[in-house]
């Protein structure tokens, strides 16, 4: 399914047609299976060589100027009769009235589906509308998801980690030095003591 960008350029394009006075606009949708290459056609005709370029200058300004999009080729602009313009997702035919009529392209593409302006509009506002609903379920399973910090608690509990390493030490060398049980455990108070107070 193309993208909701892809199906506002494709509607800028054919706004930009109309501003031009392009006559008989048609959006085909394509079947997937027959082309690979784009998902629409966007096919229009003006009423002279002049008005086909102006048409095609038009539609590459407008998708320049609003969306920063560049047609990835344009071919037939020196002779006008039949413009081709690429946008990757879409191709934007301008014919003449006589060459229009001779290559036939809606004959030609006969699984295509005829989409007008407006239907192709309103199923934009859909889709855009889908997806700001997708959107805040999202934002409130993160604020869901409880935060990884770490919690006063763990850091307490690191805190005494370090501090009983200290005292076993101070109780082993009491130990080691063959004292008695009570004097190990006024060893083990005097290292709390000491680790817990300020440095002079």
């Amino acid at each position: 399914m193309p993208s909701i960008e892809s199906n506002q350029l494709l509607l800028a394009a054919a706004s930009a047609a109309e501003d031009k006075k392009a006559e008989d606009i048609r959006i085909l949708a394509l079947d997937p299976a027959e082309s690979g290459l784009t998902d629409y056609f966007l096919i229009c005709n003006g009423t002279n060589d002049r008005q086909n370029i102006a048409i095609t200058d038009e539609i590459e300004l407008r998708l320049k100027r609003e969306f920063g999009v560049y047609p990835n080729s344009v071919e037939g602009r020196r002779q006008a009769e039949w413009i081709l313009m690429d946008y990757v997702d879409f191709i934007v035919h301008v014919f003449s009235p006589e060459k229009r009529a001779f290559y036939g392209l809606e004959r030609l593409r006969k699984s295509a589906t005829t989409l007008s302006i407006a239907e192709l509009n309103d199923a934009l506002k859909e889709r855009i509308a889908a997806s700001r609903t997708k959107a805040p379920k999202k934002a409130a399973a993160k604020k869901a998801a409880p935060a990884l910090k770490k919690s006063p608690a763990k850091k307490a509990t690191a805190a005494k980690a370090v501090s009983s390493s200290k005292t076993k030490k101070a109780v082993k060398k009491a130990v080691a030095k063959g004292k008695t049980k009570g004097s190990v455990k006024t060893a083990a108070k005097r290292a709390a003591v000491k680790k817990a107070s300020p440095s002079r």
